[in-house]
């Protein structure tokens, strides 16, 4: 079997290489299926998927079975301010993939995001629920959606949510790392959510891919919390004194809204791989472990 993953670099990219290469996640073994697989792992230093031209000389020359794309703009931020960049990171370059995908018979597994809902419910999303993206990320992310489902027939777009791995920036590092520097630290307890470990996900579109059963996905954590509860969880499984104090949304402004209410509902995912993912709080503890080397 022949692989392509895009933003190998990122969280859930060299999830998926170190997964594949060891033949088990957290959550256990992997399909024998992939056994032996060639994997091409690019990046936006190596392969601009905003560009047709590099996207189709990439895939004729590797002619994958699977393509994973994990490559985004995900500075929520910058995305407000850069409309080119959000446009060419999640829209441009997943229907390029989707157009090449098509013609050469491979399956597209893209990965999208909570954001292309409105975030104002107060139960968790199912992926039949209405799409009202609330900013530019999320607008650039739904309309990636929407290009993939045109041009691929063979598609898995999968949502996810609070995504955090080994690998680069995420919300559980930050607060790893103020906990061990900080006696104090402030975080909002109004927006609420589904943490998601990279392992985790990886391991359930592994599963997926395999399927012929096509469509659209969610795949987060089991349960759900706020930012103020998981950094509370963080301490408290790290063993850091640090106290956290909530606030509300008012009280920390960012420059662009987040959703007060993104949760997300895997029942599809579940029916079709016969596992679920691991509640928030035990897939948080297993990463934290990770990270120490105490595993």
């Amino acid at each position: 079997m022949n692989i392509l993953i895009t933003g190998a670099k990122g969280q859930l990219g060299s999830e998926l290489i170190d997964i594949l290469a060891a033949g088990k996640s957290d959550l256990g073994e992997i399909p024998l299926q992939y056994q032996g697989c060639d994997i091409t792992a690019v990046d936006i230093d190596t392969a601009d998927i905003a560009d047709y031209s590099v996207v189709e000389k990439l895939m004729l020359k590797v002619k994958p079975d699977i393509v994973f794309n994990c490559a985004a703009m995900t500075n929520v931020d910058g995305c407000e301010t850069d409309y080119e960049a959000a446009l060419k990171g999640n829209a441009v370059g997943p229907r390029n993939l989707a157009v090449v995908a098509d013609r050469i018979g491979a399956k597209l597994v893209h990965i999208s995001t909570d954001y292309v809902f409105p975030g104002d419910g107060d139960k968790p999303y199912m992926e039949w629920d209405r799409c009202d993206p609330q900013t530019v990320y999320g607008k650039s992310k739904l309309l990636g959606e929407k290009y993939v489902a045109q041009f691929c027939r063979r598609y898995f777009i999968v949502r996810t949510a609070w995504l955090y791995g080994k690998t680069g920036k995420n919300f559980v590092r930050t607060m790893l790392s103020l906990g061990e520097k900080l006696s104090e630290v402030k975080v909002v307890n109004d927006q609420v959510g589904n943490p998601t470990n990279a392992n985790d996900l990886a391991h359930q579109i592994l599963k997926l891919s395999l399927s012929e059963e096509y469509g659209v996905y969610h795949c987060s954590g089991s349960g759900q919390c706020s930012w103020c509860e998981l950094a509370a969880a963080v301490m408290s499984e790290a063993k850091l004194s640090c106290q956290v104090v909530a606030c509300t949304s008012e009280e920390y402004p960012s420059k662009t809204p987040r959703p007060k209410f993104s949760a997300l509902d895997n029942l599809t995912l579940n029916l079709v791989t016969g596992q679920s993912t691991r509640p928030w709080r035990e897939a948080l503890n297993s990463y934290i472990l990770d990270i120490k080397g105490e595993k």
